[in-house]
This record gives C-alpha cells, sequence and structure tokens, in this order.
C-alpha cells in the first residue's frame, strides 16, 4: 500500500500531508496519557514488529504495493494514539532510508496506515469488547476482527485518494477491485498473526496490553488494625 513519488498530484499530497501532519500532532498529546514506565518499552518493539512484517511487499496495481499493516495490533497493545505514532515513524524510516514509500506521499501513506488502519482497528475493537464476554478470548477474538477489518479499510482509504488526486491512467474502479481484493486476503493474515501476538502477550503480561485492562480486577486495599501504643507504665509493677 506504499504509495510512491508522483502518483498522487501535488494539492492531493499536499491535503493529505496537513491531515497527517495535525493527526501526529494529537497522537504526540495523546500518547503522554498512554504510555508509562511499563508500556515504553513495549512500543519500541511493536513498531520494530510492524517495521519488520510491513517490509514484506506483495505488487497489487498501476505500481502500489500490498503488505501487513499492524495498526489494530499497535492499537491493542499500546493504545491509539501511541498505535499511531509508531505506524508514523515505521513509514519515515521505510521512506527515508529503504525507499518504500515516496516522500512527497509520505503525507498520504501515514493517513491511509496511520490514521485510518490504527483507527477504524480501534473502533472495530472497542465496539467488539463492550459486547462480547470480558475474557481473555474475546480480546484475542476482537482484535483479530479489527485487524481484518482494518486493512481493506485502508486500501479503501488509498482509493478515494487515487479518485481525487490521480497522475495514472488506471481506472479507479480497477484500483479499487484490485486494492480492497487483495487486502481482504491479506486482513486474514493480518487478523492471525494479531491474534497469535496479542494471545502471546496477554498470556504472560496482561498487564502490558492496553486494549485488555478492562479485564484487571480492581485492587482492594484493606487497613489492617495496628497495634495501640503502650500507655506509659504499662509494665510497672
Amino acid at each position: 500500500m506504499h504509495v510512491p513519488d508522483g502518483f498522487i498530484d501535488v494539492p492531493t499530497s499536499l491535503g493529505a500531508g496537513v491531515v497527517a501532519a495535525g493527526a501526529i500532532a494529537v497522537s504526540l498529546k495523546g500518547a503522554r496519557r498512554e504510555l508509562d514506565d511499563r508500556t515504553a518499552p513495549l512500543a519500541g518493539l511493536v513498531a520494530a514488529f510492524i517495521f519488520a512484517v510491513q517490509m514484506l511487499n506483495f505488487p497489487v496495481a498501476a505500481g502500489t504495493s500490498g503488505h501487513l499493516l499492524g495498526g489494530a495490533l499497535a492499537a491493542v497493545l499500546v493504545g491509539p494514539y501511541t498505535g499511531a505514532l509508531c505506524i508514523a515513524v515505521v513509514l519515515l524510516v521505510q521512506g527515508l532510508f529503504f525507499a518504500d514509500g515516496g516522500l512527497t506521499a509520505l503525507g498520504v501513506n501515514v493517513t491511509d496506515m496511520s490514521v485510518v488502519g490504527v483507527g477504524v482497528g480501534y473502533l472495530v475493537f472497542l465496539g467488539l469488547v463492550r459486547i462480547l464476554p470480558k475474557t481473555r478470548s474475546a480480546v484475542v477474538v476482537a482484535s483479530a476482527v479489527a485487524a481484518f477489518v482494518s486493512v481493506p479499510a485502508a486500501a479503501a482509504a488509498f482509493t478515494g485518494f487515487y479518485a481525487i488526486g490521480a497522475t495514472s491512467s488506471v481506472p479507479v474502479g480497477t484500483v479499487l477491485g484490485a486494492m480492497v481484493g487483495v487486502h481482504l486476503l491479506i486482513g486474514l493474515g493480518e487478523a492471525a498473526i494479531t491474534a497469535a501476538t496479542v494471545a502471546s502477550v496477554i498470556g504472560v503480561r496482561p498487564d502490558l496490553v492496553r486494549g485488555a485492562r478492562h479485564l484487571q480486577a480492581p485492587l482492594d486495599l484493606r487497613i489492617t488494625p495496628t497495634t495501640r501504643p503502650l500507655t506509659p507504665g504499662a509494665f510497672d509493677a
């Protein structure tokens, strides 16, 4: 899904850049509430994992490519704001050092994968955990469904940018069919990877999974009676 340079015209790319910049600014503020001493290292691991899986690309149509996104996974593990930042950092590094996605199209890529991918995935996840049983298995199922839905949603968002400012002559319907069709299949793989990853982390350290914090029992603070201080002369004969 990485969009190359020159594939989307300048006005559309600039507009997407403004949207992406605004989303990143909001995410930076929101991430301060999500991160703490325990979850900050996990955010780095999530970004590294997503970077690795996104490097596996599949050609789709008109010079574009498909791959696993990781937006829903990041949102479930570290929260939507931090997850959006993780995806944005991955896209920036890929564009700068690996020519995977054009720098002029960075706003389009960030909006598609970081904003839409993470946002849709997290909203689906939230909706499911509210109606499913309050169990770890339900969190895993919700994360898998969210991952599956988020992938074609991001592909459809890309097609929207293509319809507005494409520099290619490939019909919009062809691109839409190719992008959504391929990413429906990719979504199945993403759902499986997301479910396996969330299940592994929640099985070892459920306290680190932000999407599973509603499962943690509230602390029961009890005040034990203390020994009353001895009065002067208590041991006097």
